[in-house]
């Protein structure tokens, strides 16, 4: 057998000064089951939170636009774990717009990237974020609001000020990654990134080398992919576990600096996505799902 690693659910140095376990979790599915609905039980959503961070989660990763109705991860993560533990790591994203109803705005550009983490300050009860992702997105003409370095800056800037800790990038490519570093050092990255998606592993290659965060999300999803059931299903059944937890064990089989940050509303799917750190694949088990399709 060999493990994960050395151990996957041991901690990792996040910007050279926040140790965090190896498992996160991500807030966007706590207002909602998907971004646009169904709403979830309050309740339910704050149980979820105090039962990850019973079992040893310190790393949650939210954001201003993560909201359904009146309902925000922001305001779920405040009223339920605030005030917060000393070794709790808050990290959120900047850079998409959400208006009132749901519909999405432009991309911000930078004085709405400073109002972004001002309100995130404010939603979360903080003087200062430990890791602010610039999720770098498109717009309808295949461009970005501003360049790289203006809207990155932006955010430099607010770190100078003592906004912000670390700094992290989300959606990016190496030149992106790159290009940010000559601005401000880049603590974290976080993309798309698991078992049936691996886009671009140069990125992944990169955070390796350079002992950076890399922050899979969607983890868990097949993204309309059909799955090749057949082979997770024999090795989770092989391993008495979810075929979810074989997914997430992969995902962080992949590098020592992959900190997973799966999702839910349920506080069993948070158990199980929790104990995937502990689990331990074969060379086998590595080798048939490094040759899934994907």
């Amino acid at each position: 057998m060999t493990t994960i690693h050395e151990n996957a659910s041991s901690a990792f140095l996040l910007g050279g000064d926040l140790p965090v376990a190896r498992m996160g979790f991500g807030a966007m599915r706590l207002p909602a089951r998907e971004i646009a609905g169904p709403a979830n039980d309050p309740a339910t959503s704050a149980a979820v939170l105090r039962r990850a961070v019973e079992l040893g989660v310190n790393h949650i990763d939210t954001a201003w636009f993560y909201f359904h109705g009146g309902l925000s991860a922001n305001d779920l993560i405040r009223r339920t774990l605030h005030p917060y533990a000393e070794d709790l790591v808050l990290a959120a994203k900047v850079g998409p717009v959400r208006h009132p109803d749901g519909g999405r705005g432009a991309p911000a550009g930078p004085r709405e990237l400073a109002a972004g983490v001002r309100r995130t300050l404010g939603e979360l009860g903080l003087d200062r974020l430990d890791l602010v992702y610039l999720r770098l997105q498109p717009d309808e003409d295949g461009g970005e609001a501003g360049p790289l370095a203006e809207r990155f800056g932006a955010l430099a800037a607010l770190r100078e000020q003592g906004l912000i800790r670390h700094l992290g990038l989300s959606n990016t490519t190496t030149e992106q990654l790159t290009e940010a570093q000559r601005i401000a050092p880049v603590a974290a990255v976080q993309n798309l990134y698991g078992l049936f998606h691996r886009p671009d592993p140069a990125v992944l290659a990169a955070c390796t080398r350079q002992n950076i965060a890399f922050v899979p999300f969607f983890s868990l999803e097949s993204l309309g992919r059909p799955e090749p059931a057949e082979p997770l299903r024999r090795i989770a059944a092989r391993h008495g576990v979810s075929p979810a937890r074989i997914k997430l064990a992969w995902t962080m089989a992949r590098s020592p600096v992959v900190l997973p940050i799966p999702g839910t509303s349920s506080v069993a799917h948070v158990e199980d996505n929790i104990a995937a750190a502990a689990l331990t694949l074969t060379k086998a088990d590595l080798a048939e799902l490094d040759a899934l399709p994907h």
